[in-house]
């Protein structure tokens, strides 16, 4: 086969969030398993595939070196690269599907890739909370893959989710985060409680939350988070009889001593932050500060941010697992309280 024919079947989906070498990987590891690549077969140079993918030649050369890396490609110097070894099998190729792109999204992206290795095919897709592109991504895809890991949360929409999710043949579907109700037959999902996360996570910071009066959670009226949230929330304050509200607009909200916050999206974490240091208010002993979903930097800012937070490694390891050993067990992922120096 001429490296020119090569190029016409490696396909490039700009809408995957998946890094271009990878699917560069990917599709030459699919022409090797397809029969259209044997041994000896001349792969493009850098230079072509930089041209004719519209990628950069880093990109094309890490691509290259991955699979050099697996065993499958290597180079003659003044020839070029080859196929040097098609004794290369992956039955198992895996669809994600993101609702958005964060930190901890990539915490679960990392470690569900680095749990699989190089044993499927991953293709990583993010329909930002929007209801009619996700259905509209399963639609399309649906005999395309052997699994779908599929983290569901939408601004709009929603309520139907189940529908679309029901016409994914269940031993390929894991449900990761949020277990939607409406979802039939035996399936694989790794999810948090997260009535019961909120409430047993505020029951452990107790002791330092007496030193306030009010305990208020920004919640936005226009988010993709779970309403259960607030379930706990609210049983948690009125179990232990705190002043309470749920906070919409936190550039708004007028800030007092003796308050807790409890934050949900970044973006009002920093919107908070530089509130409290234009009013002077102390983080930790005028006012406490408890933000969802840990990531490495909230351990330093301010000398360390309180965090409530689901164990994202677990979630993308265990949804590795689910693809490799096939089983339809539904798993709550523990949740942590991280006690710094913010509460």
């Amino acid at each position: 086969m001429k490296s020119e024919d090569v190029i016409s079947y490696i396909q490039i989906d700009e809408y995957s969030s998946t890094p271009k070498y990878k699917q560069l990987t990917n599709a030459i590891l699919s022409g090797i398993e397809s029969g259209k690549l044997k041994k000896g077969s001349l792969l493009p140079s850098i230079n072509e595939l930089s041209f004719s993918l519209e990628m950069s030649r880093d990109t094309a050369e890490k691509g290259y070196r991955n699979l050099r890396k697996l065993g499958v490609v290597d180079s003659v110097p003044g020839k070029g690269y080859f196929i040097i070894n098609t004794d290369f099998s992956r039955k198992l190729k895996v669809c994600l599907l993101f609702n958005k792109l964060s930190t901890h999204k990539k915490i679960i992206y990392d470690s569900f890739t680095k749990a699989i290795g190089e044993r499927a095919a991953i293709d990583f897709y993010i329909y930002n909370n929007d209801f009619a592109f996700f259905k509209k991504m399963i639609t399309a895809k649906l005999n395309d893959y052997t699994h779908f890991v599929i983290i569901p949360h939408f601004l709009e929409g929603g309520e139907n989710a189940h529908e679309i999710l029901n016409t994914i043949p269940k031993e390929k579907l894991i449900i990761l985060d949020k277990l939607l109700p409406g979802i039939t037959g035996d399936f694989a999902a790794a999810y948090e409680n997260f009535a019961q996360d909120i409430y047993a996570a505020l029951e452990q910071a107790l002791e330092r939350l007496s030193q306030y009066n009010t305990i208020k959670i920004i919640f936005p009226k226009n988010s993709y988070f779970p309403q259960e949230i607030l379930t706990g929330f609210y049983r948690f304050c009125q179990q232990y009889a705190f002043n309470h509200k749920v906070v919409h607009h936190i550039k708004e909200e007028q800030i007092n001593p003796g308050e807790v916050y409890i934050n949900l999206m970044e973006d009002d974490l920093v919107a908070l932050i530089e509130r409290l240091i234009v009013l002077k208010l102390k983080i930790g002993k005028d006012v406490g500060l408890i933000s969802y979903n840990e990531t490495p930097l909230k351990r330093f800012i301010l000398d360390g941010i309180t965090t409530i937070s689901t164990d994202f490694h677990q979630l993308g390891t265990q949804a590795a697992e689910f693809v490799l050993n096939g089983k339809t067990e539904k798993i709550e992922v523990p949740f942590y309280l991280n006690l710094r120096k913010s509460l």
